[in-house]
């Protein structure tokens, strides 16, 4: 007769935001889990937070500390605002005193012998006296000690795991790597592990990120996904899958308000479609993903702005100059409006903030100012395009709009972008200066557009007081592009001089 099949077991949540969507659900309950990672990384607070959780369902805990006072998990606790109430014990386990004691160091036997046994016997008491349902041991660096050979700690390691497995307890043992960082002796035995990072740049806070590097018969969310330690605990920000969120949406022209803009664009951008605005400094690219915002707003929908390189002050006079009351759209809520700081901002809790205000708000149109910005946020430019291609198919998929100003590096000439994502981007519209008749003038392009046809006309444009102005086609003109012009004949007439 065929042995039943085995039903996966409930799951306890972890009560940290975040994590239990990279678990699936949580830790499966009666299992012994492995949280690792160097000093300050957050492995104390994530299993403060798992008793919390645990307390807050009417289930015991214990915390069991080896290298921490009871005072000083307290108090780590009250940073928080967390009160470790009657259903969770801190079992401070300290050496016997006869042990400290140097006039009774056994001849025969080693004093590391005694001390692990103690330490074991301990551990146990403290269970049986307590019953909990959730288990926290802090930490296996000082038993690794104590045990002194690899060996010992393994056979001391199994002991635990069966010891906990007879009592049914979800249990997470905390090891700060300390000593002998290459030993995988916990990794075979737990049912699961959990690694913690902390990475330092350069410039700016450092960044945390986690990854879950084993969990037994169960899916989990693969890849590292970055996390925060915040007052109130850890929250963790999910790598983002775009082919796990879809939803259906008539995908729609969007106009811009401006009918010369919307022509050139072949009648405005396609609804969940990302446009892509390149051009040096100065050019108009703000100016321009304003235009849509105001639209958008026009239309009775809402915005967000995500602003990487401007102070919000400044743009918003800058845009109430220009015709744009940004402070009026955002007072009525219809538009976002978020000042992001790179140096502080991870691009895993960016992504998040994103995805957050997309589905609560049901924003409908998104500016990410800049692309330049954004990139400060990444670790590496190739992680850039990896991140920006999962954003930006979530936000297709979802049906909102996305403008990507890009800074080009130089004024005219030959101009070169920081990172090429251009094929990532459904538009892409390109701005330049120009040199014609001893002014300055700017000038624009489609030179993609995927969802049907766009003018491929070069034209004039100014920005004014008015806002934005659109010529005929430079039709006179060649070379346009590089920025220094030659004049080859009649046709296409430039915009007048603004003082005549």
């Amino acid at each position: 007769m065929p042995e039943p099949i085995a039903t996966p077991a409930a799951k306890a949540s972890t009560g940290v935001a975040g994590l239990d969507d990279v678990l699936a659900g949580g830790l499966a309950r009666g299992r012994v889990y492995l949280l690792e990672g160097t000093p300050g990384t957050g492995k104390t607070t994530l299993a403060l937070q798992f008793l919390l959780n645990g307390a807050a369902q009417d289930e015991r805990g214990l915390y069991v500390t080896l290298s921490e006072s009871d005072a000083e998990l307290r108090d780590g606790a009250a940073s928080h605002g967390w009160t470790l109430g009657p259903a969770i014990e801190v079992f401070e386990l300290v050496p016997p005193e006869s042990l400290l004691d140097a006039d009774q160091q056994q001849s025969l036997l080693y004093s590391s012998d005694l001390e692990l046994g103690e330490t074991t016997r301990q551990i146990f008491d403290a269970v049986e006296r307590t019953r909990p349902e959730r288990i926290v041991l802090d930490s296996l660096s000082e038993i690794r000690l104590l045990a002194q050979s690899s060996l010992r700690y393994r056979r001391q390691i199994l002991a635990l795991k069966h010891y906990f497995a007879r009592h049914g307890a979800t249990v997470l043992m905390l090891d700060d790597q300390t000593t002998e960082a290459e030993d995988k002796t916990v990794h075979s035995v737990a049912h699961g592990v959990i690694r913690l990072e902390e990475l330092a740049p350069s410039y700016g806070a450092e960044r945390r990120r986690l990854r879950v590097v084993k969990y037994r018969g169960q899916r989990f969310r693969g890849g590292f996904h970055d996390f925060a330690i915040e007052t109130g605990g850890v929250r963790v920000f999910p790598r983002l899958v775009a082919a796990e969120y879809r939803r259906d949406f008539a995908r729609t022209r969007q106009g811009s308000g401006v009918a010369e803009l919307d022509l050139i664009l072949g009648g405005g951008v396609e609804r969940g479609s990302s446009t892509l605005l390149i051009g040096p400094a100065g050019s108009g690219k703000s100016l321009l993903a304003l235009q849509f915002v105001a639209a958008t707003a026009a239309r009775g929908e809402r915005a967000a702005l995500y602003v990487f390189d401007e102070e919000l002050g400044l743009l918003f006079n800058r845009a109430r100059d220009l015709g744009f009351d940004l402070a009026a759209l955002q007072g009525s809520g219809a538009l976002l409006v978020e000042q992001v700081d790179a140096a502080e901002l991870s691009p895993g809790e960016f992504a998040h903030r994103v995805r957050e205000g997309v589905a609560a708000r049901g924003i409908s149109t998104v500016v990410i100012d800049s692309l330049n910005g954004y990139q400060a946020a990444m670790p590496e430019e190739r992680d850039l395009v990896l991140h920006v291609h999962e954003l930006l198919q979530y936000l297709n998929r979802q049906g909102t709009t996305t403008f990507l100003p890009v800074v080009q590096h130089g004024l005219v000439g030959d101009m070169r972008s920081p990172v090429d994502v251009t094929y990532l981007a459904d538009t892409v519209v390109m701005l330049r200066f120009f040199e014609a008749a001893g002014r300055v003038r700017r000038a624009i392009s489609v030179i993609k557009k995927r969802a049907g046809p766009h003018e491929d006309t070069i034209r004039e444009f100014r920005i004014g007081a008015s806002g934005i102005t659109i010529g005929a086609p430079l039709a006179a003109f060649q070379g346009v592009l590089r920025g220094v012009p030659t004049y080859i004949g009649e046709g296409g007439p430039l915009l007048p001089d603004p003082a005549s």
